[in-house]
């Protein structure tokens, strides 16, 4: 009889401490919830506290900050050249073979045909500003809190998406000029000339193509069929921009240090 009312005593009090417990338990996950919620809450209320209008502006000045920032470095002497980023390579019908054109004492007419292609890009950025900045002020207001909410670059990209044909046709007659004045087509046909009198024939050669063919590499065999270069650096200068505009854009969502106004911090300060 007193061993059960000991044993009883004792299931009573583990029954009781555990009660404390899960009590304890179950408050401090309650709390926890609770704490979760309301900060959810609270950061859903400082989201639409922010107006369409402020939202929007807060993305375009990003965005124009952006544009700024890779237009100056793109802008400047050999910004394409010197930035391993955003460098424009040898059109694809000469990148398959530039090691070749350099083993058969071609590194010059390479390296004028690269700096001159980038140098033409160069040229252009400047005369983009006024392209790309007017493209920023007509930003939808509907898609403003989609893109704040999207992920690091989700303007850029919005902006591009929506900007890129438009700027292939303003900016094609600039990348022309700015062709003419750095002599890239010059350069190409002496890249093509040389790739003619020096190595066409054994691309050409029966049976270099057939065991080319054979084991599946023949198209890594190059041809000489000229490119159309005004598109193709139109294209490789529009992306460049879009991608320092992007490199921007993250650091303005991420970085404190780069959000320089009240506005930049008000929008995407956490």
């Amino acid at each position: 009889m007193k061993k059960k009312s000991i044993l009883s005593s004792i299931l009573l009090i583990t029954t009781v401490s555990f009660s404390f417990d899960f009590g304890s338990l179950t408050k401090s996950v309650v709390d926890t919830v609770k704490e979760s919620v309301n900060t959810d809450k609270t950061t859903q209320t400082e989201t639409s506290s922010l107006s369409n209008d402020i939202i929007s502006s807060g993305l375009k000045e990003a965005l124009s900050t952006g544009v700024n920032f890779a237009v100056k470095e793109l802008g400047t002497k050999d910004g394409y050249l010197n930035n391993a980023s955003v460098k424009i390579p040898l059109p694809d019908n000469l990148a398959k073979i530039e090691t070749v054109i350099r083993k058969a004492g071609g590194d010059k007419v390479v390296d004028d045909l690269v700096t001159s292609i980038n140098n033409a890009a160069t040229s252009a950025v400047p005369e983009t500003t006024s392209i790309l900045l007017n493209a920023v002020s007509n930003m939808n207001l509907e898609d403003a809190k989609k893109i704040l909410a999207g992920n690091s670059t989700a303007a850029t990209d919005f902006f591009q998406s929506n900007t890129t044909t438009d700027l292939k046709k303003l900016i094609s007659p600039i990348i022309k000029k700015s062709m003419d004045e750095n002599q890239v087509a010059k350069y190409y046909t002496s890249a093509n000339s040389f790739y003619k009198s020096n190595l066409e024939s054994y691309t050409k050669d029966s049976s270099i193509s057939k065991y080319a063919t054979q084991f599946g590499v023949d198209s890594y065999i190059p041809t000489s069929s000229d490119k159309d270069l005004d598109e193709f650096i139109t294209e490789k200068a529009i992306r460049g921009l879009f991608k320092m505009i992007a490199q921007k854009e993250s650091a303005i969502r991420k970085d404190p240090v780069e959000q320089t106004t009240s506005l930049l911090k008000k929008v995407f300060s956490k």
